[in-house]
């Protein structure tokens, strides 16, 4: 399984989103047309990982639980989703698609493909 993981020493915060977690997964989620928020030993996330692999879109991942404050992360995309399960979460193109569950259904009824599509990450 090949996909893009990214060092979380490469984005260390601006001042703009230094200490607002919320601000900085917007930063990142906007930088890549597919990102993972992740932790490496959630088999729900590597799913996820594979699902996207498997359709030919190299996902940017950040796993959590490498990044010294993966836990303000987490905490934010708990309130994000409204959820108390922070990952795996999937944005496409910089906007939420959501946890596995919204990501699934997206598959199954048809309307991941073309989001992928349309963010650039999948060209057939």
């Amino acid at each position: 399984m090949q996909y893009q993981t990214e060092s979380w020493s490469s984005f260390l915060p601006t001042r703009s989103v230094d200490g607002d977690p919320l601000g900085r997964i917007e930063k990142l989620a906007s930088e890549n047309a597919v990102v993972v928020f992740s932790k490496s030993t959630c088999c729900m996330c590597h799913a996820i990982k594979r699902l996207f692999c498997g359709m030919g879109v190299n996902p940017t991942v950040y796993e959590l639980d490498e990044d010294p404050r993966g836990k303000d992360l987490e905490r934010a995309l708990m309130r994000l989703l409204g959820s108390s399960s922070a990952v795996p979460v999937v944005f496409v193109g910089g906007k939420l698609v959501g946890a596995m569950d919204r990501v699934m259904a997206s598959h199954i009824n048809g309307t991941l493909v073309p989001l992928l599509k349309e963010a650039g990450a999948l060209w057939l």
